[in-house]
């Protein structure tokens, strides 16, 4: 498995390029603001040919790019139904402050050509790669997880790691999704995080929507949010 990583945008938005290896179809997830470039480097370097975007929440920092990346491609569009309206009306859900800077531009948002829906434990099968799908409203009520077995064998490969799971943000090293957004709910982000998350193995790597990667292992020992939920259940 190949994955390419970048923080983008003002937000600094992890973007994910995802595929079975070089040359091969690939995944785009969470294509956020000034992402477009940094996938057009990836993609010719690698010559990837992307084929599906993923969406793991509609807010601006993580789709403002889905619409030209999966028309430059030809891709196809994948996005929660709770959060699709947000494609093509992103202030929906903003907060206020992030309103306020982009007052003044010149932004204007569509859905793209092409968009599916994801629904709670789908797996999709995507440029030879498997996805299953996690439903985790709390921080949107469409947010989801992405989950990937990861290869044992290959070079680069650790064998102690089962699966990778984009976390979008659910999960962050050490914290946990704001829920203070319009759609967040914090007793819904703590019952995703109770049912989806821990019952996770621990050698499950976390690819988040922000920040550095670290794993279910690492989280369920340090993470304070984690740790209470241990606690409770």
């Amino acid at each position: 498995m190949f994955i390419a990583g970048f923080p983008a945008g003002p937000w600094g938005t992890n973007c994910y390029v995802v595929a079975t290896g070089p040359g091969a179809e690939c995944v785009v997830i969470d294509p956020g603001k000034d992402s477009a470039a940094g996938v057009d480097q990836v993609v010719r370097e690698h010559r990837l040919k992307p084929v599906s975007v993923l969406v793991t929440h509609g807010h601006v920092d993580h789709m403002w790019c889905v619409a030209p990346v999966a028309g430059t491609y030809d891709a196809t569009a994948w996005i929660h139904p709770a959060d699709r309206h947000l494609l093509s009306d992103p202030m929906a859900g903003m907060s206020r402050e992030t309103t306020q800077m982009l007052l003044g531009g010149d932004y204007s948002w569509a859905e793209p050509d092409d968009v599916r829906e994801l629904y709670d434990l789908a797996e999709l099968e995507l440029a030879g790669l498997r996805f299953v799908v996690d439903h985790t409203p709390g921080h949107t009520e469409g947010s989801v997880t992405f989950r990937s077995p990861y290869p044992s064998t290959g070079p680069g490969h650790a064998a102690d790691v089962s699966e990778v799971m984009f976390s979008g943000d659910l999960l962050f090293a050490g914290s946990i999704g704001r829920t203070d957004l319009p759609g967040g709910d914090h007793a819904t982000m703590l019952r995703s995080l109770a049912d989806k998350v821990l019952p996770l193995a621990d050698d499950v790597v976390v690819l988040p929507g922000h920040g550095e990667q670290t794993s279910i292992g690492r989280e369920r020992a340090t993470n304070p949010f984690l740790q209470d939920l241990r606690q409770d259940h």
